[in-house]
This record gives structure tokens, C-alpha cells and sequence, in this order.
């Protein structure tokens, strides 16, 4: 078997998401895509006032080709309408858009993908970043923090409040919702849920 070798994913120069998604289709920038149905690009209007970005997709997203469908998804969606955001106004994607995962018995969970896949596929969501301009970026736990920011970052200690970046003047950081679907106990769950709120209500300004 050939050396698989990982680089930056190979990103044309256009201001259309449609070209953008189609190209990123074609990605083996690293070995991801092998075990992946499929590349799972950001999804949302070219002029949503918000992106969201995850840490990469999950077993239903892989499968359907469209980024938060599932469990988190759907969380998602209930958070952004008690937080008074219209689902219509954002754009959703992630820090990577293929899904690394381990298999257990007949199922496919979810495996963290490491610097350099996050490395590689960095230039997808930059590319998405400028097209898009957004008012507000979001990032959904730390591996889509330490993307955007380009260091780790304590997601518990650097929520809720709006940072500066490259990216974007006003970036939040907050956990990802499939953390909150994770908690065992009922009512540490709908207080963290709670705070994931209050976290979204910060971009719901401009």
C-alpha cells in the first residue's frame, strides 16, 4: 500500500460557495477520506450573519452528506430558537468535513481527529470564512476554538464572551452540543444546557 501522505487541502480561488463545495468533494488532502461516505461541506445562505463551526461530522452526517442533522443538530436548532436566532441566519460547518471514526461491533463512533487533519483541512472553512464575512463566528468546543484561534484554548474559561480574530471581530466560543447530550445527570444537563443558551444570546446583536 502507497504512503499516504497528508498537506493542505488544494482550495480554488472563487467567491462561490457552490464551486468551493463542489471542489471540496474531491479532497484526499488527508487519509480521512478513505473510511468517509463522504466530504460533508458548511451549509447556509453565502450572506448568513453567523457561522458556526463544529469539530467535524458525525455517523447521520456522514451518511446524509449535510453538517448538524443528527442528535447535536437538532439540539442545536432548539438552542438557537430559545436564544432568539432565526436557523435561517447562520451558516453551519466544521473544522473538518470528513468523519474519522472507530468502529464498535455494527456501530461507527466518533474518533477525534488530530493537528494535522485539523491542518489540512483548514483551508476549506478559511475559504468558506471569506466568502461569507460574518458579523459573528461560533466555535462549537475546543477543536473548532483551536482551529479558529490557532492555539488551544479553555473553552470552560473562554465561553461565553465575544473574542477578536483573524476571522472575525467577534468570535464566541462555547462548548458543542453533543457535550451536553453526553451528561448523565439530568439536571447538570439542563443547566449546561442552560448556559448554552445564554452563550447564543450573545450573537443575536448586529
Amino acid at each position: 500500500m502507497p504512503k499516504l501522505y497528508i498537506h493542505e487541502a488544494p482550495v480554488p480561488d472563487t467567491k462561490s460557495l457552490k464551486t468551493l463545495r463542489e471542489a471540496a468533494l474531491q479532497c484526499q488532502a488527508c487519509p480521512l477520506y478513505l473510511n468517509a461516505t463522504q466530504t460533508v461541506f458548511g451549509e447556509g445562505p453565502k450572506n448568513a450573519r453567523i457561522v458556526f463551526v463544529g469539530e467535524q461530522p458525525g455517523d447521520q452526517e456522514d451518511l446524509a452528506g449535510k453538517p448538524f442533522i443528527g442528535p447535536a443538530g437538532k439540539l442545536l436548532d432548539r438552542a438557537l430558537e430559545e436564544a432568539g436566532i432565526t436557523r435561517d441566519d447562520c451558516y453551519v460547518t466544521n473544522a473538518v468535513k470528513h468523519f474519522k471514526w472507530q468502529a464498535k461491533g455494527k456501530r461507527r463512533l466518533h474518533d477525534k481527529p488530530n493537528s494535522a487533519e485539523i491542518g489540512a483541512c483548514a483551508p476549506w472553512w478559511r475559504a468558506e470564512l471569506r466568502i461569507i464575512k460574518p458579523q459573528y463566528v461560533a466555535c462549537l468546543g475546543a477543536t473548532a476554538a483551536r482551529a479558529i484561534f490557532g492555539r488551544p484554548m479553555k473553552v470552560l474559561q473562554d465561553r461565553g464572551k465575544l473574542h477578536e480574530t483573524d476571522w472575525c471581530p467577534r468570535t464566541l466560543i462555547t462548548v458543542h452540543p453533543s457535550s451536553l447530550l453526553r451528561m448523565p445527570d439530568p439536571a447538570a444537563k439542563e443547566a449546561a444546557y442552560r448556559q448554552f443558551v445564554a452563550d447564543l444570546t450573545l450573537l443575536r446583536k448586529g
